[in-house]
């Protein structure tokens, strides 16, 4: 039986990802890359990194294809285009590359640390009003809150603890 930590690790070993600071970077030298956050609309309302589009994880794949709903032009377009996807610690976003490359993305990243390693790094956030997000407010916004009852019970090895989630 794979975990969710087993897909990530399957997937870390054949996507791209970059720092936080490699971002940043990348966002003064290519303005025309497209940013795309995978995390669900509420998350992203509290707080994201500026210029960034929300297209929910899953949506993803029929939003990168033309004739659904959910359709992105500009994300089917952007097949052979810098994307980075985002989320909140680098989890979901690093899965999301796998299935893009699949389906024939060729410059898809992942942002290693998410959203939380955005803030950790002490880089700008907003919210969907546009306005700045403190940054110890976004660090509030972006802790875990493991439930006692989400996590294995204590003589059950067979499942791992996400370390992202301490």
């Amino acid at each position: 039986m794979k975990t969710f930590q087993n897909f990530i690790s399957d997937c870390q070993g054949i996507v791209d990802e970059l720092f936080p600071w490699d971002l940043q970077e990348m966002m003064k030298n290519k303005p025309h890359m497209l940013l795309v956050d995978i995390r669900e609309p509420y998350e992203f309302e509290k707080l994201h990194i500026e210029g960034s589009n929300n297209i929910p994880r899953g949506i993803l794949e029929s939003a990168c294809d033309y004739g659904y709903d959910d359709t992105v032009p500009e994300l089917v377009t952007a097949r052979n285009k810098e994307v980075i996807l985002i989320c909140r610690s680098g989890n979901r976003s690093v899965l999301a590359v796998c299935t893009m490359q699949r389906m024939g993305f060729q410059l898809v990243k992942s942002l290693k640390t998410g959203v939380r390693g955005w803030n950790e790094y002490e880089l700008p956030l907003q919210n969907i009003q546009k306005q700045t997000v403190e940054l110890e407010e976004a660090a509030a916004l972006l802790t875990a809150h493991i439930k006692p009852e989400q996590m294995p019970p204590n003589n059950d090895i067979s499942f791992t603890r996400n370390p992202r989630c301490s």
